[in-house]
């Protein structure tokens, strides 16, 4: 059925169980949780920890990251979530921005990548433009046309968090070249599940929470740093990421001289025994795989769904504004209760954001979830 195949053994999901909401919160990996485990133990025994162990994890995620996402190794950072990436982002422009600059947003944008721009242009007096919902459901057009208008920052995601339509970064990136304006994008609803491709959206920042589509532990997230942007004032003022961090002898000489690259930008206490472990598991698991390779695995699931929905009457967007790996359905006009209580009541697991019921199956999804899936919706909207 799938491209990759069912990997329903590398996750600790019952029978019974069919999840359908990994843009709510994916389920851990096995390697990563074991990883995670044996990081606890860690802990326990602190003498063992050395100097170098402060850093190798934060310099092993950088190396996945850029092998499996684009850009260069030097270009990532290591955050705790996409609100303090974004923030970071925030921090880093605001300087450049005057009365009158406009900042452009999405209409029902997820607050992480809102808020830090409401709080730069009271600051600033720049102005936040909201991109309206689309009758049509095309948001690249809307947005392209709205940047075009004089933005000096777009501040958006690849796909709506509330429906997972999705938006042409390619042509967007083009558009911010051609106004000059600065590309701040929130992946954390795409990036792992579907292709991104760096060289040819050409985005200033990119910030993805790890929790979702990266199937990393609660509380890491990536944030990628264009080159031009890598001598701005990061978020805080860490030890670790200045030149003489290694040396703990030496840490009361004061150092002024940041790590080269995008490290200034990284979380304070970044290198945990408790948590990269287990996020170098997920990454090294989704370069096995190939982006691309679970996207097409993806798709295949949810084309099946879709059909299904439509037969049943639900309502979705064309195709071609629909990303492979997570999708809204409008509800039938003719059903008014608790959809997803109803399903979640028969163990079936979906969410609903705004207007739309959202789907989004990883992996770990086999063709007992989809026909339990099935069966249920057929029982509800009797």
């Amino acid at each position: 059925m799938l491209t990759i195949g069912s990997q329903r053994p590398l996750f600790d999901i019952p029978a019974g169980i069919a999840y359908f909401n990994t843009s709510y919160n994916a389920p851990l990996l096995n390697t990563s949780r074991a990883r995670l485990v044996a990081g606890a133990g860690a802990k326990s025994h602190p003498w063992e920890r050395l100097a170098a162990d402060f850093f190798d994890d934060a310099e092993r995620v950088r190396e996945l990251a850029a092998g499996v996402f684009g850009g260069d190794a030097d270009g990532y950072a290591v955050v705790p979530a996409a609100s303090y990436g974004l923030s970071a982002a925030a921090r880093a422009i605001e300087p450049h921005l005057k009365s009158g600059d406009r900042i452009v947003v999405l209409d029902e944008e997820f607050p992480s990548n809102v808020l830090p721009w409401q709080r730069v242009a009271r600051e600033t007096g720049a102005v936040m433009t909201t991109v309206p919902t689309p009758e049509d459901g095309d948001w690249t057009s809307r947005t392209v046309a709205c940047i075009a208008q004089g933005a000096r920052v777009a501040a958006l995601p690849n796909c709506h968090w509330t429906n997972g339509a999705r938006l042409d970064l390619v042509a967007i990136g083009k558009a911010c070249r051609a106004a000059g304006a600065t590309l701040v994008l929130d992946n954390t609803q795409s990036l792992g599940a579907m292709p991104f491709d760096m060289a040819a959206v050409q985005p200033d920042f990119v910030v993805a929470a790890g929790y979702k589509w990266l199937l990393c532990p609660y509380g890491f997230g990536l944030m990628y740093v264009a080159p031009g942007w890598r001598d701005a004032r990061p978020l805080e003022e860490s030890w670790q990421a200045r030149t003489n961090a290694a040396d703990f002898t030496a840490l009361v000489n004061y150092g002024d001289t940041y790590m080269p690259g995008a490290r200034r930008f990284d979380v304070g206490e970044k290198c945990t025994p408790t948590q990269l472990p287990g996020a170098i598991a997920a990454l090294e698991q989704l370069q096995a795989w190939g982006v691309a390779e679970v996207a097409r695995s993806l798709a295949e699931i949810n084309s099946r769904i879709q059909a299904r929905l439509e037969a049943l009457g639900f309502r979705l967007p064309p195709q071609a504004q629909r990303c492979p790996h997570m999708f809204g359905a409008r509800l039938p006009e003719r059903f008014t209760g608790d959809f997803v209580g109803a399903l979640r009541a028969q163990k079936v697991f979906v969410s609903q954001r705004g207007a739309s019921v959202r789907f989004a199956p990883h992996l770990h999804v086999t063709e007992a979830d989809i026909e339990q899936l099935f069966a249920a919706l057929e029982r509800t909207l009797a």
